[in-house]
């Protein structure tokens, strides 16, 4: 960054601390707000970027980078109120944070590709003075939605090195996993299907890791891909004036068919 960047950019917060102070103090809605009553709101505002960054849609990607700086301004202005922190402590706990966390930068560790950079990341945090979570999944949010979560377990159980040593063999698995969840289904047994049926989930998440592949990103890639395509189905349906309940199953495949070559 240019020295007129930085210059631009420090106005910009600048510009953002004012305004937060003066929507604090006048508007009634802002006045009102709660760290409790703003959660909700930054998780949808985390959503709405991730469905930006999936679009590859940069300009809704700085539109709600901007709704999350403001999310950022008004917890800390309202702990500052409390008199728990403000931004200034916010920020310069993170730039602590990551001063103490690349040693490989700030310190004399050799740290030479991102592997051993995560590796560092993480016996870094469990030493850390203060850290409530000393345990190496200890960090992982409970209240992730699965897919999510199961990613993170395992980046961390990587970091500290408990991971396996090639794809071929997390494949093996996936594949021990699906034959699990067969027997079962084959019995009838719903409680042990529904286990073995998340071994395999969890197993396929391993698998994509290994691959370079998010899963969570290729899953909702796949709900869009469906929704574009269903949609394009009860559209040719209503042309024709035919509910979709009317339909037949053949009639229904030709326009989804119809649908992949859009």
């Amino acid at each position: 960054m240019s020295e007129h960047q930085r210059a631009g950019a420090l106005k910009a917060f600048d510009r953002l601390l004012t305004i937060m102070d003066e929507l604090r103090a006048k508007c009634p809605w802002d006045r009102k707000q709660t760290l409790e009553s703003l959660r909700h709101l930054t998780i949808e505002e985390t959503y709405e970027l991730s469905d930006a960054i999936i679009e590859a849609d940069l300009p809704e990607i700085k539109k709600e980078l901007g709704d999350l700086a403001l999310h950022i301004v008004f917890y800390a202005k309202i702990a500052s109120e409390k008199q728990a922190f403000d931004i200034a402590d916010v920020l310069n706990s993170i730039c602590e944070k990551l001063i103490v966390r690349h040693p490989h930068i700030y310190g004399d560790v050799d740290a030479n590709d991102a592997e051993t950079v995560e590796r560092n990341w993480e016996q870094i945090k469990l030493k850390e003075k203060g850290n409530s979570k000393k345990t190496v999944l200890g960090g992982v949010p409970k209240s992730l939605p699965a897919l999510v979560k199961a990613m993170r377990i395992q980046d961390k159980a990587r970091g500290v090195g408990f991971d396996w040593e090639n794809k071929k063999q997390v494949w093996e698995k996936v594949q021990e996993e699906m034959e699990e969840f067969r027997v079962e289904e084959e019995a009838s047994k719903q409680e042990q299907m529904q286990e073995e049926f998340g071994d395999l989930l969890f197993s396929l998440v391993n698998y994509a890791r290994f691959t370079g592949i998010n899963p969570e990103e290729a899953l909702e890639r796949s709900n869009k891909k469906f929704i574009k395509r269903f949609n394009y189905l009860e559209e040719k349906a209503k042309q024709e004036g035919k509910a979709l309940g009317d339909m037949t199953l053949n009639e229904m495949d030709a326009y989804w068919n119809e649908a992949k070559n859009i």
